[in-house]
């Protein structure tokens, strides 16, 4: 079998690379740079028409979506980073693997977009904040008394959920003590620390 992750500065690769780093899984790393205006490289509608990144080559199978890369590689190469699917665990497994591209992704989009403009539209920044103070407070309660956010062992939803925290954790650094704390505890795996490595020397270019 052979891997290709393309990947694209500051995007949801993070998620594909620290996973792969963490079990160990053999693959090729092919970067890709943003331009000016933050678009990926039209280099990449080759690979796929929507020209996003980042992009899962499976023996020339393209996948495009980073939380579904995520699920497949744990389905069939670490499959000790998910509960089991007859377990009580695995319903809130899933819904923090969605959480983590829908509810918790939304608001904070919203927010950088809208920050943005020239002039930002009061009522849409004071929506996003109302909605970030909502959705990241919940997951803040959810990790005050958890390792990681399913309990004591690492899961794929951690790998999910980590990107939209960093996102936050930028904007709003310190102002959620759990959230910190939690992204502090995954930056000491050595995983975490080769896949900040990546992104700085893609970065770097």
């Amino acid at each position: 079998m052979i891997l290709k992750l393309h990947y694209l500065d500051r995007s949801r690769a993070m998620r594909v690379t620290w996973l792969l780093e963490h079990i160990g899984l053999p693959y090729e790393l092919i970067p890709h740079k943003r331009q000016e205006n933050m678009h990926a490289p039209d280099e990449l509608k080759a690979i796929h028409p929507l020209g996003k990144a980042p992009l899962l080559e499976i023996d020339g199978k393209v996948m495009t979506e980073s939380v579904a890369m995520v699920e497949w590689i744990i389905a069939n190469h670490a499959p000790q980073l998910a509960p089991a699917a007859n377990s009580p665990e695995y319903a809130d497994y899933l819904q923090w693997l969605q959480f983590s591209e829908s509810t918790a992704m939304i608001p904070m989009v919203l927010k950088l977009i809208t920050s943005r403009e020239p002039t930002p539209p009061q009522q849409s920044l004071a929506y996003a904040d109302h909605e970030i103070a909502q959705v990241y407070g919940f997951i803040d309660q959810q990790l005050s008394d958890k390792r990681y956010i399913m309990g004591e062992q690492l899961t794929g939803a951690d790998f999910a959920l980590a990107f939209p925290l960093m996102m936050l954790n930028m904007v709003y650094q310190g102002k959620f003590a759990h959230i910190q704390r939690y992204l502090a505890e995954l930056a000491q795996l050595s995983s975490w620390q080769k896949a900040m490595q990546i992104e700085q020397q893609v970065l770097q270019g």
